[in-house]
């Protein structure tokens, strides 16, 4: 059964009323932490071996075999399936052919709208089918509220603003982000853009940001470090392609108003939100090697980066290393 994005919340907090969920879309985050959340409904402990059964890859030939076994110490088993495809329908279609209160949980971000697999869970009463899609805009901004209000915690505008934009909108991220603020504020306290940009510049998104940066200015041993160590804190070849283009659109509308008549500083200290003052340096050696009419190519190859990162099969890191490369040198988009 399709779940509307109204109703997706709730259909996770009683995913244990389900036979099967189902969860695709863009948000990989998103998807891995309903995933977990759906899972909890049933088995609070996690490293359970007996109730719970994780399959990836080759694994899942395994699928039914799991769907259909009895706890071993009682209680309500659940099977955790990553990176599903059309291939596990028909097992699928057999599972929920037996009686059983194993509860199966589906994580498939590649499922596209034609999916066959996608389809029958859309239309079978029990299954719930769930999109996750990258929140933008107030929806975002809300999240962030609420994952705050949580420890009484509040950001001021300024500081809301900029950090949405630093962060992206991956949901993953988005919550480990918000986790440093949590820690950092206490409750009752309303954080300024000082206090975020102290908080959130020293993660793992922020070796992005060093990569992206230092590329523009044409640091390329520099753009390389940064990369692996985001690569090595687990960050994801989509995410490099949003801070990327955030970062391009950001210098295009500084290199607008150079080319109105103001100057470099002038144009760079209108940008709201104001750039971090660590990357202000790079930013402007930046804004020096840059063309606008290069920045705007580069922009139009970055979201055709992202686009590439999200096919299935597609090498998605070493395009963004080889993008890395290109960015480093502007000729390359002339």
């Amino acid at each position: 059964m399709r779940i509307g994005t109204q109703a997706a919340e709730r259909t996770i907090t009683e995913a244990a009323r389900w036979r099967v969920v189902l969860l695709h879309g863009e948000d990989h985050g998103l998807i891995r932490e309903r995933a977990k959340r759906a899972v909890q409904t049933v088995l609070e402990d996690l490293d359970d071996p007996f109730r719970l059964a994780r399959l990836e890859g080759e694994e899942q030939g395994r699928f039914e075999e799991e769907a259909s076994a009895l706890s071993l110490t009682g209680g309500r088993r659940v099977v955790w399936v990553r990176g599903v495809k059309d291939e596990l329908l028909p097992p699928l279609k057999e599972a929920l052919a037996q009686e059983s209160d194993t509860l199966v949980v589906l994580e498939g971000p590649e499922l596209t709208a034609r999916s066959r697999l996608r389809q029958f869970a859309e239309k079978h009463e029990q299954v719930a089918a769930i999109g996750c899609y990258p929140e933008e805009g107030r929806t975002l901004s809300r999240t962030v509220a609420d994952m705050l209000a949580e420890e009484r915690i509040t950001l001021d505008k300024e500081a809301m603003v900029w950090f949405l934009e630093h962060v992206g909108n991956d949901r993953s991220l988005v919550r480990s982000e918000v986790e440093k603020l949590r820690l950092y504020g206490e409750p009752g306290t309303r954080l300024d853009i000082e206090a975020v940009q102290a908080c959130v510049g020293d993660s793992g998104q922020a070796s992005l940001d060093d990569a992206v940066y230092a590329a523009l200015a044409g640091n390329r041993l520099k753009a390389d470090r940064a990369f692996e160590r985001a690569m090595a804190d687990g960050t994801s070849a989509v995410a490099f392609a949003r801070v990327a283009l955030s970062v391009l659109e950001r210098m295009q509308q500084v290199s607008l108003r150079v080319q109105q008549g103001a100057s470099r500083q002038e144009a760079m200290a209108a940008l709201k939100p104001p750039v971090f003052f660590r990357r202000k340096d790079e930013f402007l050696a930046g804004l020096q090697r840059w063309s606008f009419p290069a920045l705007q190519q580069a922009a139009r190859a970055t979201q055709a980066l992202e686009l590439a990162c999200k096919q299935s099969g597609a090498p998605d890191e070493l395009l963004c290393r080889r993008h890395v490369v290109k960015l480093c040198y502007p000729r390359s988009f002339l």
